[in-house]
Order: structure tokens, then C-alpha cells, then sequence
């Protein structure tokens, strides 16, 4: 399952570190391929608002094989496309339907032993997060082999592989639900309104994430630029440097597991922060640009466990509701710190991303601060 899920959301990924090559290709801007990037994740946002929470009330084993193909399917038409037009609707239809990591995370949660769920959901989410960097590394491989298309046919074909496999081996389970849908949408609404903790963990994944693609979105520019120079493949082991980070990071569900949520956040928002200034200089060197992104991919990581550990304690017949308004929260923020890094790097270069990923780590902060008293509040709306 956390192959499956790190599969799924790479797919949204592989065009990162192509997208100086795709720039060139189509002859865009940054601001134009740096929308690329912002299509799979409002794509992605739209599945997990409206597809997800379809998980507490249909059988989940045919939910996941399907969407799996009809994203493989969306890879297709990304690889196939001959303008750029056609390459956003690939890429958001990819992302819609690669929200399937979305309901395998909660259908994990929901076979695991309580006692030891942090950890199980820990696992998953190393998983998606290791799915989402190495897609990068994997990208720049595959790129320097045979070209940008060549990442959309591989990974296509991989996806139709995973499909087979989860069919074979997941169990079947259906959670029974007497709400139909428009009364499952209203209750993510309901549930977002009434639980003070809920709102103020999507905050803090939302502007997590946000710092997380505001780095991400454009390091390619950086580094294919000068004094770096670098291919395509050398960007995208910068994808390896980022999964030591996430790695590193499955130890916040052990931490929440023993009651320590607080204790992870805090210390996590603290190191996002300061990550921010190894960033910076790593414009001049590239050891402090490694540091840097170790520290935040770190910091990114634990936080976002955390979260989910803490939100499925609360309501465990609604895991995917919860799944959907915690990470619509989440890849709403990815979206908007795609959008501000490719402004801001049009408009000040790197020391412009910085400032930004600064602003939104203070921001976040404030966040916690505001919203921690809610943590010990049984406060649940159904």
C-alpha cells in the first residue's frame, strides 16, 4: 500500500525537474510552466473534495483499482500531447484521479492495530512523500534517456501494473454509510466548521505544503542556471537528497503514538523555518542548499504525520472525510506556493522564493500558536 500510494502521487510530480526542458519545448515562461504543476495539484485538490469522501460509503478495493487506471490514463494523454493545452489536461486529470493515495491512507489506518495506527499511517505517508521526491530523480533519469515523454509512458505503464496488483492483493471492505452523496460533501463542511482542531491542523498542512512546492517549483530554474549548470539527471537526484529528509520523518507517528503531537509540531514548524535560511545560501553553495532541503523535507514530513495522526484519532468512522477536507487543505496550499514561487523567481529570483518560503514559516508559526489550545479539546462535529 505505500508503494501504491507513493506511485499514485509521483505521477503529479515527474514534471518538475523537466520543466526548463518543457519550457523550451513549448517555449513558455516560468510563470506558464509553472502551471503545469499547479494543474495536477488543483486537480488533485478537486478529487479529494468530491471523490474521497465517496470512500465511507462505496467498497474501497474496486474505488482504488479504478482510479488507478483512469490516472495511468491521464499520464497518456500528458505523454501523447502536442501543445501545452492538452498537456494541462492530462496533468489534472492525472491528479484527480491520483487521489486513490488518499483512501488508501485511511483504509490503512482503519485495518491497523489502534495501538500502533501513528505508526502504520507513518509508514503510508513515507511512502507518498517518498513517492513525490524520488519522482523527481526518476524524471531526470528517464528524461536524459530518451526525452520528457519518455517519464509519462514509463510511469503510465507502471501505474496499470499497480492497478493489477491491488486487485489482486488488497482486501475487499466497504464501510456502510446511510448519507448520500451531497450529504457526505455537506458533512466535510460540518465537521470542518465544528472541530476547532481539525481547522487548525488543515491550516498548518496547508501552509506546510505551500512552503514544500514553493521550493520545489523552482529549484530547476536555479539549478539549470548559472554557476550550477546542471542536466536534467542532476537535478533529479536532488529528489534522493529530499527522501533522507522524509525518511528521517517516520518517527512523528511513533512520537503520536506515545501522545507527543505537540511536541513535533512545535519543534517541526521551528526547523521549517529555519531551513528556509541554508535555502537561501545554497544559491551560493550548493552543501547549504542540501542541508537546507534535508531540514525542510524533514520538518514538511513530520508535521504532516503528525497531523493525520492526531485528526483520525478523533473521528474513526469518518477517516475519509476527514482524509478529504485535512488534504484538500493541504494541496490547496501546494497549488498556491506553486503559484508564488514561479512569481516570485520571475520577479526576484531565489532570493525571492526564500523571502517567501520565510513568510509562509513565520506565518505558520503564528498558526500553531493561535490554534494549539484546541489539541486537548473534544470538540467533534459529525
Amino acid at each position: 500500500m505505500a508503494i501504491a500510494t507513493g506511485l499514485s502521487v509521483a505521477s503529479n510530480y515527474y514534471a518538475q525537474p523537466l520543466l526548463d526542458t518543457i519550457a523550451q519545448s513549448y517555449r513558455l515562461s516560468v510563470n506558464q510552466a509553472g502551471f503545469i504543476v499547479t494543474a495536477a495539484q488543483l486537480g488533485y485538490a478537486c478529487g479529494l473534495m468530491f471523490i474521497v469522501p465517496l470512500g465511507d460509503k462505496f467498497e474501497r478495493r474496486g474505488m482504488i483499482v479504478a482510479m488507478t487506471m483512469l490516472s495511468a490514463a491521464g499520464m497518456l494523454v500528458t505523454a501523447s500531447s502536442g501543445n501545452l493545452p492538452m498537456m494541462i489536461v492530462g496533468t489534472a486529470m492525472t491528479g484527480l484521479f491520483s487521489v486513490v493515495a488518499q483512501i488508501l491512507v485511511p483504509l490503512a489506518a482503519t485495518l491497523a492495530d489502534p495501538a500502533k495506527r501513528g505508526k502504520v499511517v507513518g509508514m503510508i505517508m513515507s511512502g507518498l512523500l517518498l513517492g513525490i521526491l524520488l519522482a523527481r530523480t526518476v524524471a531526470g533519469a528517464l528524461a536524459t534517456l530518451g526525452g520528457w515523454r519518455t517519464v509519462y509512458w514509463f510511469a503510465s505503464a507502471l501505474m496499470f501494473i499497480m492497478a493489477l496488483i491491488l486487485w489482486r492483493t488488497l482486501p475487499r471492505y466497504k464501510q456502510y454509510s446511510d448519507l448520500n452523496y451531497p450529504q457526505l460533501l455537506a458533512s466535510i463542511f460540518r465537521m470542518y466548521v465544528g472541530t476547532p482542531i481539525l481547522r487548525t491542523r488543515a491550516l498548518i498542512g496547508c501552509v506546510s505544503f505551500a512552503s514544500f512546492s514553493n521550493l520545489w517549483t523552482s529549484m530547476a530554474f536555479l539549478l539549470a542556471a548559472p554557476p550550477f549548470y546542471f542536466s536534467e539527471a542532476k537535478i533529479g537526484l536532488f529528489g534522493l537528497v529530499g527522501a533522507a529528509g522524509a525518511l528521517a520523518a517516520s518517527r512523528a507517528g511513533h512520537l503520536a503514538d506515545r501522545g507527543k503531537a505537540k511536541i513535533t509540531t512545535r519543534y517541526g514548524l521551528l526547523l521549517l523555518l529555519i531551513s528556509w535560511a541554508f535555502i537561501w545560501y545554497g544559491q551560493h553553495q550548493v552543501i547549504a542548499l542540501i542541508l537546507g532541503i534535508i531540514m525542510l523535507d524533514l520538518a514538511v514530513q513530520g508535521v504532516h504525520i503528525t497531523n493525520q495522526s492526531v485528526i483520525y484519532r478523533r473521528m474513526p468512522q469518518a477517516r475519509n472525510r476527514l482524509t478529504s477536507g485535512y488534504m484538500t487543505s493541504y494541496f490547496i496550499g501546494g497549488a498556491v506556493g506553486s503559484l508564488v514561487s514561479a512569481s516570485a523567481f520571475q520577479a526576484a529570483g531565489w532570493t525571492g522564493v526564500c523571502v517567501a518560503g520565510g513568510i509562509l514559516g513565520v506565518l505558520n508559526l503564528l498558526i500553531w500558536w493561535r490554534g494549539q489550545g484546541y489539541e486537548d479539546s473534544g470538540v467533534v462535529a459529525a
